[in-house]
């Protein structure tokens, strides 16, 4: 029981440990070492005046 337990345990940090270091590889150069992450810029959605979503280059438009 006490094994299984362990084993448990164990698998559940490797798990653990495999998600950081996956999340933290975009963020690395080819030598390994740390670099700036891009960071994603979400598409700019805009309203009219009416508050219905249009398309940002037409007259009236505002970020929203």
């Amino acid at each position: 029981m006490i094994r299984k337990l362990a084993l448990v345990f164990a698998s559940a940090a490797i798990m653990a440990s495999t998600s950081l270091a996956a999340h933290a590889a975009p963020c690395r150069d080819a030598k390994g070492k740390f670099t700036k992450c891009e960071t994603v810029k979400k598409p700019t959605k805009c309203r009219d005046a009416k508050g219905k979503f249009t398309k940002c280059s037409t007259a009236g438009a505002n970020p929203a």
